[in-house]
């Protein structure tokens, strides 16, 4: 007989790692003196609290249906060992201070959240109701766009 898990763990992962990505954008904000620099990680920040709290209204909305897991906790572990967890220890005070040091080092990083971001939601996608994968979808549209903005930055900072 196999275990089952409950999506709303699952979900809630989706919403730690988002909550993360809007602090660093936070920090990287106030740690830039070129106002351009600030607005565009303001901006980011701000996006992310967004996708927070569309992530959490489809977490309330989720039914807690169980699926199966050939073992208990099967997919918690899958999700957890998907995300960049050396990534997201980088975003402490200590190492985003050693580490993001220019515009581009902070751009590099966003890229690299926005990236993580689209990998979990993709796998989170095989284990909801069809109900609610479209309100995923239009979330993982929202992160391309973080990407190509993120990237086309990057571009001014290359030359």
């Amino acid at each position: 007989m196999s275990n089952v898990f409950n999506i709303t763990e699952v979900i809630d992962m989706g919403i730690e790692k988002e909550k993360k990505r809007r602090d660093f954008y936070g920090r990287v904000s106030e740690s830039f003196k070129e106002d351009d620099m600030k607005k565009l990680f303001a901006r980011l920040r701000d996006w992310e609290d967004e996708h927070i709290k569309k992530f959490a209204a489809i977490r309330d909305t989720v039914n807690i249906d169980e699926s199966q897991e050939s073992y208990k906790g099967e997919l918690a572990e899958y999700m957890r060992a998907l995300v960049d967890d050396i990534l997201y220890s980088q975003v402490s005070e200590k190492e985003f201070t050693r580490n993001v040091k220019s515009p581009k080092a902070a751009i590099q990083y966003g890229i690299g959240f926005e990236k993580d971001a689209i990998l979990f939601f993709n796998e989170l996608l095989k284990y909801m109701e069809p109900i609610h994968t479209e309100k995923v979808r239009i979330l993982i549209e929202e992160e391309k766009k973080h990407i190509i903005y993120l990237a086309q930055l990057r571009k001014k900072y290359d030359q």
